[in-house]
């Protein structure tokens, strides 16, 4: 599917770059803005998973999430255009999104419940996981900006599978911090 021999092309000396259907568009365009931070999150997924050695079943989990995130990132980069393809675009389906509901439910079960907000921290796990989280978030943001934007398309189950996995990555940094315990909590107003 996909071949790189040659890394460097200059096709986007120009500030444009190509989507997998075929147009150019600018390396500013909200589309690719939108991927751009997928991929983003995706790299900091990879740096937390330098960090959940210990913790194999979320590690396994994290793996797959990233292989999802090329498939969201594809799923972007072909824009249905009402137009025949030659190829089956890649497309995010339902059940990636169930996985990641299913995920969610496994290590929340572990979890004790939160009697406050979490400040991003603890473990380099948890830190790390709690930075792919809000990185998601901005991808989500994108992804919704795209799909209102006038002659643009979003499919629905990638703006959900977006959508959980932030929780997804949300419940995995509490796992990280010792399953809670370890988690920093909000005190609200304790600096006044």
């Amino acid at each position: 599917m996909v071949k790189l021999n040659k890394i460097y092309t200059r096709t986007g000396d120009k500030g444009t770059t190509a989507l997998v259907s075929g147009p150019r568009r600018l390396k500013h365009d909200l589309r690719v803005e939108a991927y751009g931070t997928v991929d983003e999150a995706n790299s900091a997924i990879g740096v937390a998973r330098l960090h959940t050695g210990g913790l194999e079943r979320l590690d396994a989990m994290l793996f797959r999430i990233q292989n999802d995130l090329f498939d969201l990132g594809a799923d972007l980069a072909t824009p249905e255009s009402g137009e025949p393809l030659s190829y089956e675009p890649l497309r995010i389906v339902e059940s990636q999104v169930t996985r990641l509901e299913n995920e969610i439910d496994e290590i929340n079960a572990a979890l004790e419940p939160l009697t406050s907000f979490v400040l991003p921290g603890g473990s380099a796990a948890a830190a790390s996981l709690h930075m792919a989280r809000t990185i998601c978030r901005r991808a989500e943001r994108l992804m919704v900006a795209l799909s209102v934007t006038e002659n643009e398309t979003v499919s629905p189950a990638a703006i959900k599978y977006a959508n959980r996995l932030s929780d997804f990555l949300f419940v995995a940094a509490r796992f990280a911090n010792d399953t809670g315990k370890a988690d920093i909590l909000w005190v609200p107003g304790k600096n006044r």
